[in-house]
């Protein structure tokens, strides 16, 4: 059994790739894949993506203002209102992108840290975005006292000293599809010195499809193949990686 511990359902190509999101869960099974999780990146669109996923007990959903949207419209009472929907299990997608943005970066700061706030205050964990900007996340999150609700760095591609830092934390470190490039040197090294324990698998679809398909959609059934290729990096079976990574999202996400 595999977790896509991270996607976008809400952004599929649902006009030439898929039916609807029926089809992509009935792919995602196929490949088997038993749960996942929608991650929201703005609140104007959070209502439309819960009502997609809302007949689907196996999907979950998580609420919040990713990094490149922090100019989206936000009021801290609806973020808090959608937050505690029972079916949210996760704050985020939040953080910090100084690579794509460098001029939102105070705001950046500011949602990050009300989003830590507000995670921490309600006990759900974190789904942490972060590119360029390692000592200011890491800081935050410190600062904020997010080693109380826990959470994930998502899609990694920092080093490894990075990670521990997360993990002393307490985070998880998620690996997508980006591990399988040809150019992702580091990162395979990394994925090899990280722990089992602390270790969940995504997609990120739409984005970041693993390689053979890169350059093409992503989808939730090709987390399966990010598995496969972290078991290959690790040296062991592939049924090793679906269980660690599925018992670390149940653990997580309170499931």
């Amino acid at each position: 059994m595999f977790v896509d511990s991270h996607c976008h359902l809400d952004k599929l190509d649902y006009d030439n790739l898929h039916q609807d999101v029926t089809d992509v869960l009935k792919k995602a099974k196929a490949a088997g894949v038993e749960q996942l999780l929608s991650v929201g990146v703005t609140l104007d669109s959070f209502p439309d993506m819960l009502e997609m996923i809302s007949p689907f007990e196996f999907v979950h959903a998580s609420c919040g203002v990713h990094p490149l949207d922090v100019e989206s419209e936000f009021t801290l009472d609806t973020f808090c209102e959608y937050v505690q929907h029972p079916r949210v299990v996760a704050v985020g997608e939040t953080g910090l992108d100084y690579h794509y943005q460098p001029e939102t970066a105070e705001l950046q700061k500011l949602r990050f840290a009300q989003q830590i706030e507000v995670a921490v205050e309600v006990n759900k964990p974190l789904i942490i975005h972060t590119r360029n900007a390692r000592e200011d996340t890491l800081a935050l999150l410190k600062n904020g006292g997010a080693e109380r609700c826990g959470g994930v760095i998502h899609c990694f591609t920092e080093d490894m000293p990075f990670a521990q830092a997360a993990m002393d934390l307490g985070f998880y470190i998620s690996i997508s599809g980006i591990v399988t490039f040809r150019q992702a040197t580091e990162l395979k090294e990394v994925v090899k010195a990280l722990p089992l324990e602390r270790l969940l698998i995504e997609t990120d679809s739409p984005y970041l499809a693993p390689v053979p398909h890169r350059g093409k959609e992503n989808q939730p059934a090709y987390v399966a193949e990010v598995a496969s290729y972290i078991a290959q990096l690790k040296g062991i079976d592939v049924s090793e990686v679906a269980h660690h990574t599925s018992q670390n999202f149940a653990n997580l996400f309170f499931l």
